[in-house]
Parts: structure tokens; sequence; C-alpha cells
């Protein structure tokens, strides 16, 4: 349970949703002017659309970037204040649609928990987006791992061949959390169940194939990227594409239908879409290209995210997903708590419920570099803090005065517990700002026509406030591959700890003068974009010693213990 600022008990969050009345999907589709045609629908509530995109009416929205500070313990509440904004926006008369990830289900059912807002401010149907929704990732599982039993098909075939694979980069995956899969051996008990390899799995929202679908903007450029695909080298070192393989149409065949957006509705009958999702600490951590674009289309005001904090899907959102797109948030809200920010000012994570102002201010900092961040983008910022019961006056108006002093805008978000009504004003001071501003094009961290090294640079020491950048003996030899493959004129995605903005986990807070080490490059040819990996990054997760799992249950026809 949760105490809302009148000091009431909260029902749970799938309490909440089950007590809303849901609007039949054509309905919420007639409201935003989606046409019967388009409409796919998949029961009562959840539909996917197979709309035109209109790139004049997409050109006319204003489009909202919803990021937040460094993630923590006690979270900041980042998607329940993306549909709170869209609320609110709607309560003020401005036709809102947000846009969002779709949760993955080996979260789901180990710490994280489910990823459709919470409290009066969720997506709905919640169970259905949480679990296996419209069957958008058992699609990209299964091409992923279609594609990869094809190439064990034609290395199998091809073994005493000139034509063989020296060497596969192409993993399985599957959408849990499984450590026991990421090392491991296949092919054995003889030559007939193939060859033996060392091989593994990643979870499914790792997969370049996940990218490539966020990526993509047409059924043409999803062929096009997926058949660019680099999945292994020949023994003379060239490289071996899907195109090379002859195997494109049956990838997108799989995919034909998941890569429509997902309507549903919030809380309060607002439209939303839910699209794809990769991780922001391994991929780029924002929705697909085509729901953003769809909110846009449909919408006066889009209000999307983008994963963990401003210095991994934010800069992604901006550096990567906005040069494939084609566009530029008006705005973007800063998302905050100010239990996070004490945690920041290392107050011992059992007191930061407890006033204290001194804490509040060293951890501030964090905050600070966040603001300064998106400020080099060219975006106005507003703060969102997120207000608990227990919130002082005296640590809230030093935040609100503070925001002043470092040119960003303030505003409470209520939404957990009002719902849009609590929103209202975080939507007027995002109208204020995109009415009274004019819009300004991204200043990007990068050049594209700057090598990859230095475009890896320049995020260290620009958004990190690192000092250096190193490579290590694999990233060496990565690079050297990377540049012969024209990879140089490719964004970089780099793939670290959400934690921190250093490469180590523990340095909270706003860490500065420090060395990122850079462990290995992969080039995600298909996606178009470099991943840089530094420290220790899982991209299969493993479970916590007492997994969601545990409690998630089926009673009397529903599901207890969902969040």
């Amino acid at each position: 349970m949760t105490l809302n600022n009148t000091k009431q008990i909260m029902k749970s969050d799938i309490e909440i949703a089950r007590e809303v009345k849901l609007e039949p999907i054509q309905n919420i589709a007639v409201k935003i002017g989606v046409n019967e045609d388009q409409l796919e629908q998949y029961g009562k509530y959840k539909a996917k659309v197979a709309y035109q995109m209109d790139e004049a009416k997409i050109a006319q929205s204003n489009l909202i970037l919803v990021t937040a500070t460094t993630p923590n313990k006690s979270g900041s509440g980042k998607t329940t204040t993306s549909v709170a904004l869209a609320q609110g926006l709607n309560k003020i008369g401005k036709k809102a649609i947000v846009a969002l990830r779709e949760p993955s289900l080996g979260p789901v059912f180990g710490m994280k928990g489910g990823a459709a807002g919470g409290g009066y401010s969720q997506v709905l149907p919640m169970e259905d987006i949480n679990l296996h929704f419209t069957g958008d990732f058992h699609a990209i599982t299964s091409a992923n791992n279609t594609l990869a039993a094809l190439i064990d098909n034609y290395q199998y075939f091809n073994k005493n061949n000139p034509n063989g694979l020296k060497q596969i980069v192409w993993r399985r995956v599957l959408d849990v959390n499984d450590r026991s899969l990421r090392y491991m051996l296949s092919g054995l008990n003889g030559s007939s169940n193939g060859i033996p390899t060392e091989t593994g799995f990643d979870i499914t929202p790792a997969s370049e194939i996940m990218a490539i679908f966020c990526l993509a903007t047409s059924m043409d450029d999803l062929r096009k990227r997926i058949e660019n695909i680099l999945i292994g080298y020949k023994y003379d070192g060239t490289p071996f594409y899907v195109k090379d393989l002859g195997v494109a149409g049956a990838i997108v065949t799989l995919l034909k239908d998941a890569v429509n957006p997902n309507l549903v509705q919030t809380i309060e009958g607002g439209a939303a879409f839910i699209h794809g999702g990769p991780f922001a600490n391994i991929a780029h951590g924002c929705n697909s290209i085509m729901a953003t674009k769809a909110a846009m289309q449909f919408g006066e005001y889009a209000v999307t995210e983008a994963g963990f904090g401003s210095d991994l899907g934010g800069e992604k959102f901006l550096n990567i997903k906005c040069r494939a797109a084609g566009i530029a948030p008006k705005a973007t809200v800063l998302v905050t708590t100010t239990q996070s920010i004490k945690l920041h000012g290392k107050v011992d994570e059992k007191l930061i419920k407890q006033p204290n102002l001194e804490g509040l201010k060293a951890g501030i900092k964090n905050v600070e570099r966040h603001i300064e961040n998106l400020q080099q983008f060219g975006q106005t910022v507003v703060l969102a803090l997120n207000k608990f019961g227990f919130d002082t006056e005296e640590e809230i108006s030093y935040i609100e005065n503070w925001c002043k002093e470092k040119g960003a805008h303030f505003a409470i978000n209520e939404g957990f517990a009002k719902g849009g009504e609590g929103a209202v004003a975080l939507a007027k001071k995002v109208v204020e700002i995109v009415e009274n501003n004019p819009s300004k094009p991204i200043i990007h961290t990068y050049e594209m026509a700057d090598p990859i090294e230095e475009k890896i640079k320049k995020i260290v020491t620009k958004i990190y406030k690192g000092s250096s950048i190193t490579f290590g003996k694999n990233a060496k030899t990565a690079l050297k591959k990377i540049k012969e493959l024209g990879g140089d004129a490719m964004p970089v995605c780099i793939a670290k700890t959400q934690f921190s903005f250093t490469d180590n986990a523990a340095l909270v807070g706003a860490a500065e003068g420090f060395n990122i080490h850079i462990e290995n490059l992969v080039i995600n040819n298909g996606a178009g974009f470099v991943v840089a990996v530094a420290g220790e990054i899982m991209r299969m997760p493993g479970l916590p010693k007492e997994p969601a799992a545990n409690i998630i249950d089926f009673v009397n026809g529903e599901i207890v213990n969902l969040s």
C-alpha cells in the first residue's frame, strides 16, 4: 500500500486498474481520428493501428520527451509521470497521446516489475500490457531465433566449404531473466545435431531485431535494416549479412503484424501507443519511431519517454532516435523525487523519507548534471517533482528556487495519487513553454562525420563529465573491423550501468574526471549504430533471490500481485 498526500491508504495498482470501466478500443480510436479500416483489434480493449504516416501532420505536433535523473532504489516514476502528463494535458483541453515502451517479461517476473505506470496514472489493460500483450516480443524472439537457426543450418551444410563462416556473431534470445543461458555449448552429441559451438542467449530487449523494430520507419525500411544485419565473417575475413543468407523475407514475414503500433488507453480514457521495448543500458531505450509518430500524427501533443536517466535513454533518444526519425522535442520533462535526490546525497536509505535539507542539497548535484546535459541539446527543461506525503514545504521551495537559478522550470506532479488532475500544473508549464518559446533544433553531442572513438569521447566528456576513455584488447580489434566496414558513419550507443554517470554503479551522485573503459565494440549494422560496451553489462539478466514470480498468482479467475 502507498500513502498519498492526504494520508489516505491507496489501493494497489492492479486494484485501481480493475475498478476502471474500460472503453471499447474502437471508441478510443474514434476519439483520435483512427479510421475503422486501420484498426486491427486484439480483443475488446487493445488493437494495432495500421496507419499511413502523414509527415505534414506529424510536423505540426508538439513532441514532449520525459526522462529522469540517475536511477536508484527509490525510483523516480518516469512512466507514471509520462501517463500523468498526457492525462493532465487532456484535462486542460489539449489533445494529448502518450507513447511508451512495452514491458519485458524478464523484469516483470524478476525484480523491477511491470511498466504500465502506477496509481491513477496507468495505461490499461495493465495485466495484458505487462504480460503477453499483442505478442510483439514473442514475434521478435521468434524472428531472432529463426535467423539463428537458419545461420546454423547454413553453417551445417557448408562446414567443409570455403563459403562457410569462420565466426558467427548472432545469438539467440528469450524474454526471461535466466543467468544459466548466458554462456553455453550447442550442437552436442554427434554431427547429426549440428556443429559444437560456444554460444549463449541474450534477453529479447537486447536483440538487434528489437532495435531495428523500434528504429524502422516503414516495412521497406524494416526489410532493408534486416538485410543489413551482420551475422558473421567468412574464412577470408569478409562480412556475411542476412542479405547474403537470402532469408530477409522470412524474417520480415514473422514481424508483419507486430510492426504496427499498439493502441490502448490511459486510466482516464485517453489514447496511448505502446510499442517496442529496448533496454536503455544495453540498447537505445526508446519505444518505436512508428508509435511515436502515430502519437504525433493523431495528437496535438505527443508525450514519450526514454529509459533510465538522461545520460542513457535521453542521450540516445536525442542523438540516435531523433536523427533516424527526423523529429525533435519541443520541451523535456526531467523526473525526480526527494528520496532519489537524497540517495544521491548519500543519505541512508532508511532515512530518505525524513526531512533532510542538507542531504537534499548534496544530492541535487545529480539533478544539476541532468539539467545541464539536456540544456546542452538545446532543450527547455521542466523538473517534475513527484510529490509524496512526507515531502516538506521547505524542501520543495528549495528545489523550486534552485531550478530558477539553473534556468529550468519547475512543477509538482501528483499524478500517482490524483491522476490527470494532479498533473495539471505540470501540463500547464509544458504548454507555456511550447507556446512561448520558439522551437529549437537539437544540438547533437557529436557530428556523424566524427570517428567512432571521437563520438564516444564526446559523450563521455560532455554528458558523463568523464575525462578520458580507454579501449580494451577486444575493443581495439573490433574498432579496426568497424572502420573497415564503414561503421565510422554510424551513431554510438554506449552500454553501461544505469546507476552512475561512470561505468561503476557504486559511484552515485555527480562524479567527474573519471575514465570510461570500453570493453568491446559491436556493430549493429541493421539497427544502424555501434554499441560501445563499458563495464560489466549483462545482456541476459539473472533473477533476484526472491523474484516477483514468487508472489504472482492466478486466483479465482484473477491475476494477483502483478505490479
